[in-house]
């Protein structure tokens, strides 16, 4: 058996004072009298009557000698309540008093209003009454004249005997303005020998807990409900809880939907692995073409470097040094530096080298048609013609980079919402349709490579690249082909690594296709750049040289 009764505290002397207490303190006190009558089950001779009794009370009687079912010697809560009751009624007398007597000039005692005064005249001065009492506890009131407290917890232990025990199990009490206390220890309860454990008629089910919330059951009593997980995103951290609520922005719930936790903030970091792989790859193929250029400068006087248009091979070799290179600009937290810069850097520099192929494969078809007898087209054979293609398709590309730069620069941002547990920090690129724009230019670029490459694959071995061209584009598109969608379904550093990725490998695919086989001959097999090939070349790139 449990029950609420207000706090009380032990007051010095009580029980001492409860020892001595006897009959006949209070004259005239009926009420008194019953009382010991009752408990001690004797009674109190009549002096005006003659009759003999024969359980008489003799007043040396104990009233710690009751069992607590009768009479408790602590003082409980209601006893401690009382106790405090009269103490306030004694001063807001005396403070009603002291206000009278400084008005009226009155000596302190001498005025006769108490005979005529009404309880409802104290309540004034009870909204301002503060003392400690004897047991050491500040006794107070507050705006609607109540007493400041709270309640203790008892657990009643019933006994065979009819006897009981009191045993304090928790409390509530005012924590602080607005907000309580609520503490009950459950292993002090003692629960009866007959007690099911049924849940009590009141309630339908058990509480909710914290990573749940309440919904209401159709058709039942107003206290049954289920209890159903939060959804995702949103949480609980109280029992009962109607509503699960969302977290802030910056924070995610966690896997038991009862706690918000910060989210961390990711960016491709130089320092993790991912960076340091596809850094050092990178630089790696940018250390790799440097060679290949240092091989080609310092060979340039041999056949195959002259029947490869020196300038153009220069040319395909440095921004194919600078696409290894461009890629670093994606790693790190952005900035505002980076996120400008990254994107057109990469779209320029690629359109730089796919035109010095477009305009090598355009070369290569010329001069095979150069070598049939009557045509005209050798004098179309020149330095003239590749700038004629390499600066109008590198000046286009460089003009839709600076028109984005100029309407829809990229910015640095942080993407909260992609990611449940991470705030991701990126660019945010300004205008999508600028940025497919780029890729498509370059498509476009590649696919008119690939196609004037295919047509002429099948010219003599000795002097045509066209077929590792063609391998190359193809390698070229298809990366680019898969990027696309793969980009799309990435997020966070998945989605930075995919681009880092296709521009180190489509560089890598053009380097390979186009430049191994001539640095195998170069450097492996210097027989085969005869003088054969070098009087072709004098006859078919005589302007040229």
């Amino acid at each position: 058996m449990a029950q609420l009764d207000f706090i009380s505290t032990d007051i010095p002397g009580f029980k001492e004072f409860l020892q001595k207490v006897k009959p006949n303190w209070t004259q005239g006190d009926g009420f008194h009298k019953i009382f010991w009558e009752q408990v001690f089950d004797c009674f109190f001779p009549d002096p005006e009557m003659l009759m003999k009794v024969t359980e008489a009370c003799t007043s040396e009687e104990k009233l710690e000698s009751l069992p607590a079912t009768l009479f408790e010697m602590n003082m409980t809560g209601h006893s401690y309540s009382i106790y405090n009751a009269v103490y306030a009624l004694a001063h807001a007398l005396q403070a009603l008093y002291s206000v009278t007597s400084k008005h009226r000039g009155m000596p302190r005692g001498k005025s006769n209003e108490s005979q005529s005064l009404q309880p409802w005249q104290l309540h004034q001065f009870l909204q301002g009454i503060s003392f400690n009492n004897s047991a050491g506890e500040t006794v107070s009131f507050d705006d609607n004249r109540e007493i400041v407290g709270g309640f203790d917890i008892m657990n009643i232990i019933m006994f065979h005997n009819n006897s009981f025990q009191r045993v304090k199990v928790g409390h509530v009490a005012l924590k602080s303005i607005g907000e309580e206390e609520f503490i009950i220890h459950e292993d002090l309860i003692v629960w009866p020998g007959h007690f099911n454990q049924v849940v009590p008629i009141s309630l339908c089910n058990e509480h909710c807990y914290p990573g749940h919330q309440k919904k209401k059951k159709e058709g039942e009593k107003f206290c049954c409900y289920d209890c159903i997980p939060c959804p995702e995103e949103k949480i609980s951290n109280q029992t009962d809880m109607d509503d699960c609520f969302k977290c802030a922005e910056d924070q995610y719930s966690n896997e038991h939907k009862n706690k918000c936790m910060n989210k961390t903030i990711r960016f491709l970091a130089f320092e993790e692995p991912l960076g340091i792989g596809l850094a050092s790859i990178a630089v790696s193929f940018s250390l790799i073409t440097a060679l290949v250029l240092g091989v080609f400068v310092k060979n340039k006087d041999t056949p195959i470097v002259k029947a490869n248009n020196r300038d153009l091979t220069y040319g395909l070799l440095v921004s194919l040094l600078l696409c290894f290179l461009s890629s670093l600009l994606f790693l790190g937290k952005p900035s505002k530096v980076t996120c400008l810069l990254r994107q057109p850097t990469f779209g320029i520099i690629f359109s730089v080298a796919v035109s010095c192929i477009l305009a090598k494969t355009t070369l290569v078809s010329l001069a095979f048609l150069a070598t049939k007898p009557g045509s005209r087209k050798k004098k179309w054979i020149g330095k003239k013609l590749a700038r004629d293609i390499v600066l109008p398709c590198s000046l286009l590309q460089t003009s839709i980079c600076i028109l984005w730069l100029l309407s829809f620069p990229s910015f640095p941002e942080l993407d909260m919402y992609s990611l449940p547990e991470e705030s991701i920090v990126q660019c945010n690129e300004g205008s999508v349709i600028m940025f497919y724009s780029i890729l498509g230019y370059l498509g476009l670029l590649a696919i008119a490579s690939f196609a004037v490459a295919f047509q002429v694959r099948n010219l003599p071995k000795g002097f045509n690249e066209a077929k590792f061209i063609t391998f190359s584009m193809l390698i070229f598109c298809s990366v680019w082909a898969s990027f696309v969608p793969t980009h799309l379904s990435s997020k966070g550093k998945g989605m930075v690594a995919v681009e880092i990725f296709s521009i180190v490998f489509s560089s890598a695919g053009i380097l390979g296709f186009i430049f191994a086989p001539k640095c195998y001959i170069i450097v492996l097999r210097p027989d085969l750049n005869s003088r054969e090939l070098e009087s072709y070349i004098s006859l078919n790139y005589e302007t040229d040289l």
